[in-house]
């Protein structure tokens, strides 16, 4: 499924969710660490939980955070490309109901010679880049 097409589809919205790593190619970066800030998107069918109420139906907000989280605050890496793939393999692992997500990874304290609000990467992962069956978003 392109990306275009998810855009009307029912989706999980994590934003802003700041953390401390030790992440980067350079060694002051593994050894004081920084601040990355890290927003979600994991796309599923959200239809039951909106009729019945019920967290059974969905995916708890809180158990995207904690990947996150022990991403970023885990085993250093040299890049933000290797974060980001982790959070997003990690979530499509543990819950076979989400069929895609995108994972955007910042570094707002970068040494450039500028004023930025950060410097990061995006991607998108689907179910069949981890192994699995490819799903169809409803």
């Amino acid at each position: 499924m392109a990306e275009r097409e998810l855009i009307d589809k029912d989706k999980l919205v994590l934003r802003g969710l700041q953390f401390h790593g030790f992440h980067g190619v350079k060694q002051e970066e593994k050894i004081l660490g920084q601040k990355f800030i890290v927003d979600v998107d994991a796309w599923m069918d959200l239809s039951a939980a909106g009729e019945t109420d019920s967290i059974s139906d969905t995916v708890s907000y809180t158990d995207i955070y904690r990947i996150a989280k022990d991403v970023v605050e885990g085993p250093s890496r040299n890049l933000l490309e290797a974060v980001a793939h982790c959070i997003a393999s990690a979530t499509l692992l543990k819950f076979p109901q989400i069929s895609t997500v995108r994972v955007k990874v910042g570094k707002p304290h970068v040494a450039v010679q500028g004023i930025v609000d950060y410097l990061g990467v995006e991607i998108l992962r689907y179910r069949k880049d981890i192994g699995g069956d490819r799903q169809e978003l409803h």
